[in-house]
C-alpha cells in the first residue's frame, strides 16, 4: 500500500516538473487586425514628408507700402482679403504740414523762375550795350584800315607826305588793338551771362525738385496697392485715427500667383535634403509640382523649415496660410530589397519583426537589419528575403513572446 502511494507521488512530481519546463502557448492575434506586407525587390524612391506645412508668400510677391511722411489714417477703403489692382486705393492719410510745405515750395519755384527771367533780361540788355560799343569800334576800325591803305597808295604817288601817312597808319594800328579787346570783352561777357543764368537755373531746379518731392509725398497720402493681388493683414492693423511715422508700413499686398510651400520636416529626416530636389505639394484641392528652394539652418521644436517653390499653377482656393502637405524626393535606390515601413523603427537600425509562416497561420520574431527609409518603404539589408511576409503593425504588446498565432 505505501509502495503504491510513493510511486504515485513520484509520478505526480515528475509530471509537474515536465509541465513547468513547457513554454507558454503562443498568444492568438486577429489576422485582420494586423498590417502585413511582402518583401519585394526593385527600385524605390526615397522620400521625406512634411505633414504640417503652409502656403506662404514668396519674397518677390510681397508689396509692403510704407508711409512717406508722418501722417494720420483718415479713411480705410479696403479690408484684408480683398482683391486689388495696382490703382486700387487702400486707405487715405492726412498730413497738414505737408500741404503747407508743398505750397511754400511752389511759391519758391515761382520766385526762382521770376528771378531767372529778370536776370536774363538785365544781362541781355547789358550784352546789347556791349555789342553796340563793339560794333562802333569795328566800324571805326574798318574805316581807318581803309584810310591807311588809301594813304599808303597816295604816298607812293607822292600826293601826301610821310608824316600824313604815318599818322593814318598809327590810328589804324590803335583801332586794331581796340577791336581785338572789344571782341574779347564780348566773349567774356557772354560766358559770364551763361554762368549767371546757370546759377539762376540751378535755383529753379532745386525748387522744382522740392516741389516734385512734396507732390510725390502728397500723392502717397492716397495709399495705392501698386500691384495686383490680395490685401494682407499687417501685424498691427491700421485704424482710422492711427498716427504713423514716416517709414511705418501701412499696407501690404500679396501676389497670389507667387506662393511657396513652407514644409516642417523632422530634424532626423532633413539631413539628406538638398536644394533643387523635386517635390510635390498637396493643397487638398490639387497637387502641385515644385522643387526645394531653401533649407532653414535652424531647428525649432525638432523640425526644420524647408521651402518648396511651386513650378506649376496653383489650384483654386490656394491662399496664404493654407495648410498643405508635401513630399520631397531624395534619391532613387535601384534593385534593392524593400518592404513597407514598419510602424515602429528607424532607418539604418535593426528591427524586431514578426515574419509570417508560409501558411500565414502563425508568425515568428526575427531580427531584420534595415538601411535607408522612405515615406512608405524601407530597405532590407539582412534577415529577410524576397517573398517573405512580415507584420508592420505596432506589436509592442507582444514584446515578451517570440511567436504568435494568427486567426
Amino acid at each position: 500500500m505505501f509502495v503504491w502511494v510513493g510511486v504515485g507521488v513520484l509520478v505526480l512530481g515528475a509530471a509537474a516538473w515536465a509541465v513547468s519546463r513547457l513554454k507558454p502557448a503562443a498568444p492568438s492575434v486577429d489576422a485582420s487586425a494586423v498590417w502585413p506586407d511582402t518583401v519585394k525587390r526593385g527600385d524605390i524612391v526615397r522620400q521625406v514628408r512634411g505633414s504640417t506645412g503652409t502656403l506662404v508668400p514668396r519674397e518677390d510677391s510681397i508689396q509692403l507700402i510704407p508711409a512717406l511722411t508722418d501722417a494720420t489714417v483718415v479713411r480705410i477703403r479696403v479690408l484684408p482679403g480683398a482683391k486689388v489692382t495696382p490703382d486700387t486705393v487702400l486707405m487715405d492719410l492726412s498730413d497738414p504740414q505737408l500741404e503747407q510745405q508743398l505750397t511754400s515750395a511752389k511759391l519758391a519755384q515761382q520766385q526762382a523762375e521770376h528771378d531767372y527771367r529778370a536776370l536774363q533780361s538785365q544781362l541781355q540788355s547789358t550784352l546789347m550795350d556791349k555789342k553796340m560799343a563793339a560794333a562802333q569800334v569795328n566800324a571805326d576800325y574798318t574805316t581807318d584800315q581803309l584810310q591807311a591803305q588809301t594813304d599808303k597808295q597816295l604816298l607812293a604817288l607822292g600826293v601826301i607826305s610821310d608824316i600824313a601817312y604815318n599818322k593814318s597808319k598809327n590810328t589804324a594800328d590803335q583801332l586794331t588793338d581796340q577791336h581785338k579787346l572789344s571782341m574779347q570783352q564780348l566773349d567774356v561777357n557772354e560766358n559770364n551771362i551763361k554762368v549767371q543764368l546757370q546759377s539762376a537755373q540751378s535755383k529753379i531746379d532745386q525748387a522744382k525738385t522740392l516741389v516734385d518731392l512734396y507732390e510725390k509725398q502728397t500723392a502717397a497720402l492716397e495709399v495705392k496697392a501698386g500691384i495686383s493681388g490680395e490685401a494682407a493683414a499687417l501685424p498691427t492693423p491700421m485704424q482710422v485715427g492711427t498716427h504713423v511715422a514716416a517709414g511705418t508700413p501701412v499696407a501690404e499686398v500679396i501676389q497670389l500667383d507667387k506662393l511657396k510651400a513652407a514644409l516642417q520636416i523632422a530634424e532626423t529626416q532633413a539631413h539628406d535634403i538638398q536644394l533643387g530636389q523635386p517635390a510635390t505639394v498637396d493643397t487638398h484641392n490639387g497637387i502641385v509640382e515644385g522643387h526645394v528652394s531653401r533649407i532653414d539652418p535652424t531647428v525649432l521644436n525638432g523640425t526644420r523649415t524647408v521651402d518648396v517653390q511651386l513650378d506649376g499653377p496653383l489650384p483654386p482656393g490656394a491662399v496664404p496660410n493654407l495648410s498643405v502637405d508635401g513630399t520631397i524626393n531624395l534619391e532613387t535606390l535601384h534593385n534593392v530589397l524593400y518592404v513597407g515601413r514598419p510602424a515602429l523603427g528607424n532607418e539604418n537600425s535593426t528591427l524586431s519583426l514578426f515574419k509570417e509562416d508560409p501558411d500565414h497561420k502563425g508568425a515568428e520574431r526575427v531580427q531584420v537589419k534595415v538601411g535607408k527609409a522612405s515615406v512608405q518603404f524601407i530597405q532590407v539589408l539582412d534577415g529577410l528575403k524576397e517573398g517573405d511576409t512580415v507584420i508592420l503593425s505596432d506589436m509592442s504588446r507582444y514584446d515578451n513572446v517570440d511567436r504568435i498565432r494568427l486567426e
